[in-house]
């Protein structure tokens, strides 16, 4: 690999704040605005890293303060799924994910430069404006997936087309048998030829 450069992606987070009503589960989706990428579309509150001091959970409380004002314990963050991702235009990313059911606070929208509109949607019914890529990433979720590959194709839309869903989900692993102590180790026998 000499003379190569490491590739590297961006690394995103995305809450699903997550509540049960009577009609079912709603979670939590904010309208992009303004000068960012797919402005207009319906999308979980989510973000970048600010850099390499920072993990995922860490990450996605912070977007949570920011960007709704609700307040989450890290007890509170559960893995649901990770995206890998790339965009119509060929920029990938790997996005994590996190349900969150517990919070302090009441969502509402705190940066209104690049967020318009804030809402509950049911989550077997959300917007047809969704950003594809949040999209998968709740279908997987819904589906119980754990990992997907969500690779668009230059022309693919931003928002969600069920006619050019991408996503893949990546099979998991059995659960692991429940295991017994281990009997202790054996030592080696070497034999030697006479």
């Amino acid at each position: 690999m000499s003379g190569r450069q490491r590739y590297t992606v961006p690394v995103d987070v995305h809450l699903i704040l997550r509540r049960e009503t009577g009609a079912g589960p709603e979670v939590l989706v904010s309208r992009r605005a303004g000068p960012v990428y797919a402005a207009g579309l319906w999308h979980l509150p989510s973000g970048h890293l600010d850099g390499p001091h920072e993990d995922v959970v860490d990450a996605v409380i912070r977007e949570a303060r920011e960007e709704t004002g609700v307040v989450i314990g890290r007890a509170d963050v559960r893995a649901a799924v990770t995206v890998h991702h790339r965009a119509p235009v060929g920029s990938a990313r790997v996005g994590f994910f996190f349900e969150v059911r517990r919070w302090t606070g009441e969502p509402r929208v705190l940066e209104p430069d690049v967020c318009d509109a804030m809402t509950w949607v049911p989550l077997d019914e959300l917007p047809a404006a969704t950003v594809a890529y949040c999209r998968a990433g709740l279908d997987a979720y819904r589906s119980g997936e754990r990992l997907a590959v969500h690779f668009q194709r230059p022309g693919d839309p931003v928002g969600h087309d069920p006619a050019a869903d991408r996503r893949q989900a990546v099979p998991g692993v059995d659960p692991l048998p429940a295991q017994r102590s281990p009997a202790p180790p054996h030592p080696l026998e070497t034999h030697r030829e006479q």
